[in-house]
């Protein structure tokens, strides 16, 4: 009788935790419409990825016809996100346009210095600001969340310095938050891997050219091809370096899918093909920098 009690207080317990965090998070999604809906118009940097994804759903149903989500064709990105951002905004029915950026033409960017990304994020930043501009948005909002205010992103220095907002983090709301929003919205896309520009794989200091970033796009097609779900190709010259998931790394050993990824990865040109024991982790190529958070 007393276990039976027992477990029943526990159960109640838990229900009311439950209860109590789906309540918060429902606080918190009411606070990203507010703070959508106190904008006349805005501008969604939309990469296709669940956060901007998320974002835009969000805009869309504070806003309707004021919210727009722009996606960028960069060289930096890979064909796969274009198509998933396309693929949601058909689905959802929102107002989305794709504009071009280039910041390949800026040799800031293409040496490669430890703040690349403030040279992408001001590119894209201006370019969506001059769309904007001609289209009488009045506000460019992005995608990062809560999560992100303690990591080495030197591309928020450019969202500020262009008057960018971010919404989920201003509503607090985390990674594990949207990706649940995200699903009881319906985007089948809720659980897809975080994701970056393809430029993330080249170490600090070596050139970024196009050929580099669609040989390391052409090899995560190859690993995606044989069902990896979470990795990363990391380009040091002539040596591909996989990182996969832990719960994902065996069978990159197996006899079969190892011949396979050797042979497709050394047609694309790389000499030497190695698998990274650590695994996925996020920003690897950070490890080596003395990092300072970017607020």
């Amino acid at each position: 009788m007393t276990t039976r009690k027992t477990t029943t207080t526990r159960s109640t317990k838990t229900n009311n935790v439950l209860a109590e965090q789906s309540r918060t998070l429902e606080e918190r999604r009411r606070r990203l419409q507010d703070i959508l809906a106190g904008y006349e118009s805005v501008l969604i940097a939309f990469s296709g990825g669940v956060d901007s994804a998320y974002l835009a759903l969000a805009a869309a149903e504070a806003l309707g016809s004021r919210a727009l989500a722009v996606t960028a064709d960069s060289p930096s990105y890979p064909d796969a996100h274009r198509r998933l951002a396309l693929s949601i905004a058909n689905d959802f029915g929102f107002a989305h346009e794709v504009i071009h950026t280039a910041e390949l033409e800026r040799p800031e960017y293409r040496a490669n210095p430890s703040n690349r990304c403030y040279y992408c994020k001001d590119e894209l930043y201006g370019r969506l600001a001059e769309f904007a501009a001609e289209r009488g948005v009045k506000m460019i909002v992005d995608g990062n969340n809560a999560d992100d205010r303690g990591d080495y992103r030197p591309g928020r220095q450019a969202a500020r310095e262009h008057g960018v907002k971010s919404p989920l983090d201003e509503a607090d709301l985390t990674k594990d938050d949207i990706r649940e929003l995200a699903r009881e919205a319906g985007l089948t896309s809720w659980n897809e891997p975080a994701s970056a520009c393809l430029s993330s794989r080249i170490p600090y200091g070596h050139e970024v050219s196009n050929e580099v970033l669609r040989q390391i796009e052409q090899a995560e097609d190859v690993l995606r091809s044989e069902g990896f779900r979470i990795f990363r190709v990391r380009h040091h010259d002539t040596v591909a370096r996989l990182e996969i998931a832990r719960n994902e790394m065996g069978r990159a050993l197996d006899p079969d899918v190892n011949a396979r990824l050797i042979a497709a990865l050394k047609a694309l040109g790389y000499q030497y093909v190695s698998l990274d024991l650590q695994g996925y982790r996020l920003g690897s190529l950070n490890e080596a920098l003395r990092l300072r958070p970017v607020s």
